[in-house]
């Protein structure tokens, strides 16, 4: 069987380690519990933070214990940033923010048996310390010439760094503490922007003479053409389905560039190491089938969204290019489909050549008139002969949608406002 280490290793996730042999000895003697933490700055958890998610979900699989804290504390203060100062959310938003990704991590885990997880909030310990006992009792035991040799604090103290955020640090430390303290946790782990504030728990469970406990990070994960990892030209990829649909979050993954898509099947899929190089043979002798795309997107979909959310994205998918039916998908699905593809909103239907120029399949009349005697204009999947002929409100899908495609492959959508 193979090394849980070993496993992250080989799959290009394991980066930095405070000891690899005494961790895994220590993985080895039984059940270790281990805690990995997600910040409430924004409403949702992003693709950036799958790592951690499912890596925690890798541990769970051998037998080892999560501790999932959402961070109702530190998420009031933030983690300093290259970029600036945050700006600072009430207490009231935070408290939400930690509701809504409570709900988006809990469907990844098991609460139940022997390796049950449990969810934590750091406000629940932090909220009772005052400020003489912070200063006290945790701020005394982080030298300051150690905390300013973090890069990220050495890169903000020309431009300016708040106390707030400079004692960020302090809190997850003590985060670290406290559940060593109150379930035994004796492993943390995060991404390798984090390694400093990471390291700087374990320094300081010693200084306050537990212990002993070990930590590691991920990789950061990056794509080839130097762009950020999951950044769209919409923005980030969120996993709250209101925020990026499961559509969107479906086509990121079927657009994978072939250099990135086997690295981040070994990040993310619960595949076995046998299957993966299967995907990769299969993959270099035939990559226009995109087989390592599909298994990708099709995996990580299901898991996110459910089984019956991915049948309906591949089958919007396969419907939008005329392999499939436009009528059979759920409304929700066939709009955000759309959505992506470009949707137009109209008062009234027009002609094909009208809408089509509308919906920037072509840039004129005369273009969109030309597509259509060439055979290349559809409404719904079928080929349309003349542009100028009005479209019927009886070829509309759910009573509102039309699916326009040139060719083969340029699809928009149209809604007709109600």
């Amino acid at each position: 069987m193979t090394d849980i280490l070993d496993d992250l290793k080989w799959r290009g996730l394991l980066q930095d380690c405070t000891g690899l042999d005494e961790l895994r000895e220590d993985l080895a003697n039984g059940p270790l519990t281990f805690y990995v933490g997600f910040d409430p700055t924004a409403p949702s958890l992003h693709l950036g933070h799958l790592t951690q998610v499912l890596t925690a979900r890798r541990f769970q699989l051998e037998g080892h214990r999560p501790l999932l804290l959402v961070g109702g504390a530190t998420g009031q203060i933030g983690d300093p940033k290259e970029s600036g100062e945050r700006s600072l959310n009430s207490p009231e938003v935070v408290e939400g923010w930690v509701g809504k990704i409570r709900g988006q991590v809990e469907p990844f885990f098991d609460f139940e048996g022997p390796a049950a997880a449990r969810m934590v909030n750091n406000l629940d310990w932090t909220s009772k310390l005052s400020a003489i006992e912070f200063l006290r009792d945790v701020g005394k035991h982080f030298p300051v010439n150690k905390m300013l040799a973090r890069d990220v604090v050495k890169n903000r103290l020309e431009t300016g760094i708040s106390f707030t955020e400079f004692s960020y640090q302090l809190l997850q430390s003590h985060d670290y503490f406290e559940l060593h303290q109150r379930y035994g946790c004796r492993l943390q782990f995060g991404g390798s922007d984090q390694w400093g504030n990471i390291t700087a728990g374990v320094d300081y469970i010693r200084r306050r003479g537990a212990g002993p406990v070990h930590a590691f990070t991920t990789a950061l994960v990056t794509k080839a053409d130097g762009t950020k990892f999951g950044k769209t030209e919409g923005g980030a990829i969120w996993l709250d389905p209101t925020m990026t649909s499961p559509y969107a979050f479906y086509q990121f993954w079927i657009n994978t560039d072939d250099r990135d898509v086997l690295r981040y099947l070994k990040y993310f899929s619960f595949r076995s190491r046998e299957e993966l190089l299967e995907l990769e043979r299969e993959t270099a002798e035939r990559p226009f089938a995109r087989a390592a795309q599909k298994a990708l997107a099709e995996e990580l979909t299901t898991l996110l969204h459910g089984k019956d959310e991915c049948a309906q994205v591949v089958a919007a998918s396969q419907a939008l290019f005329g392999r499939g039916a436009l009528d059979e998908l759920a409304p929700s699905t066939l709009r955000s489909a759309l959505s992506e593809a470009g949707l137009v909103t109209v008062s009234e239907l027009p002609s094909v050549s009208v809408l089509f120029k509308e919906a920037g399949l072509a840039a004129s009349l005369g273009e969109a008139r030309r597509a259509v005697g060439e055979g290349g204009a559809y409404v719904n999947n079928e080929r349309i002969t003349d542009a100028d002929a009005p479209l019927s409100e009886d070829l509309l899908l759910h009573g509102r949608f039309l699916v326009l495609r040139r060719g083969k492959k340029t699809i928009a959508g149209a809604e007709l406002a109600r």
